[in-house]
């Protein structure tokens, strides 16, 4: 179907949002500052509220679609996603809520992080589609391998959105290569091996798996998996371009009565770690 001219202005806006917001960063010195939070928790009308107020610290947002079997994640975050599916949040309810942040004017760059079978389920197409309407700028699906995602990363180039891929640090020359490709937006780079999670330190050979990395590719390297300090997020802020937090912010959040102005003073505690306040 042929698309008209509005429609292709902003199939172009969701790489390029996103490649922004690094560079605003870089300017000050800083790396971009990406908070998860998972949609639908812990009610679908709070959650906006929560990231609304988690967006007037962030550089980028990440923002979770809930799934029965999130591998890749630790106890906060599948504690916060069965939650999220026990109110009833779906794939369509999530690109709703994203659509409703839009409409509030928050117009950080937002990546979805979600699992294949619920991308399946809605179709590939028309999750692209219907993401792009709602205001996302790209996708984040830890299940879905290089190798298997020409389908879905074709259908996102086509709205001008990004598919991110992963890199880990037991990822061979030949696999940070071929990632490096195809890279959009940025890569996440996961600090260690293992699950989402606060941890009381960082990997020790995190910088130079990040140099391995670098040397290959000239798009923005993200770090992300068990940064939970403002100390943690400096240290990999003199590292990398970005800077992912995902258990933490719900962490505090979950902590407190005013669950928004929480997470939103905890997010600026990390800015502040990164010297950007």
């Amino acid at each position: 179907m042929q698309r008209t001219d509005r429609e292709r202005k902003q199939e172009q806006t969701g790489v390029s949002r996103i490649s922004q917001a690094f560079e605003r960063a870089q300017k000050l010195r800083s790396a971009a500052l990406m908070p998860y939070f998972t949609l639908g928790y812990p009610t679908m009308e709070s959650s906006v509220e929560i990231i609304s107020a988690v967006a007037e610290e962030s550089d980028l947002l990440e923002l979770g679609v809930p799934f029965s079997d999130p591998l890749a994640d630790g106890p906060t975050i599948q504690r916060s996603t069965q939650q999220a599916l026990d109110n009833g949040t779906t794939v369509a309810g999530c690109l709703q809520m994203v659509a409703q942040l839009r409409r509030r004017g928050i117009d950080t760059p937002i990546l979805l992080m979600g699992y294949y079978n619920p991308v399946m389920a809605y179709g590939e197409e028309a999750y692209v589609r219907d993401a792009a309407a709602a205001g996302a700028d790209g996708f984040i699906i830890p299940d879905l391998p290089l190798e298997e995602a020409a389908e879905m990363e074709a259908l996102a180039d086509n709205y001008g959105l990004a598919l991110v891929y992963f890199l880990a640090p037991t990822s061979p020359e030949a696999r940070i290569a071929a990632v490096a490709r195809h890279a959009k937006g940025f890569i996440y780079l996961v600090s260690l091996t293992g699950v989402t999670g606060a941890r009381a330190a960082l990997h020790a050979d995190l910088g130079d798996f990040i140099s391995r990395v670098r040397r290959q590719t000239t798009v923005p390297l993200a770090v992300g998996f068990g940064i939970s300090t403002p100390e943690q997020a400096a240290a990999v802020g003199q590292l990398a371009d970005g800077v992912i937090v995902g258990s933490a912010v719900i962490n505090a959040a979950d902590a407190a009565e005013d669950k928004p102005a929480a997470a939103r003073q905890f997010v600026k505690s990390l800015q502040e770690g990164l010297n950007r306040r």
